[in-house]
């Protein structure tokens, strides 16, 4: 079983290969905002933004695949 998420970028489904580097750049982008986006009022609200989305995206790829998914293609 395949353990990347299935991810449809504008209707074009990416190969375990692309979800596993979309996957891994939301991690480096999370670990990034470790030190936030600036001391200032903007930046804290843009870093507290970003964690959020991102909190949600993880929470995403965290679930099993929904049964009507379709299989993935054997060329993955």
């Amino acid at each position: 079983m395949d353990t990347e998420p299935t991810i449809t970028i504008n209707g074009f489904r990416l190969t375990t290969g692309q979800a596993m580097t979309v996957r891994v750049a939301l991690g480096s982008f999370a670990l990034g905002l470790v030190d936030g986006l600036g001391d200032d009022e903007h930046g804290q609200a843009m870093t507290k933004a970003y964690q959020g989305r991102l909190a949600e995206i993880d929470s995403f790829i965290l679930l099993p695949p929904k049964p009507e998914s379709p299989a993935p293609s054997a060329t993955e």
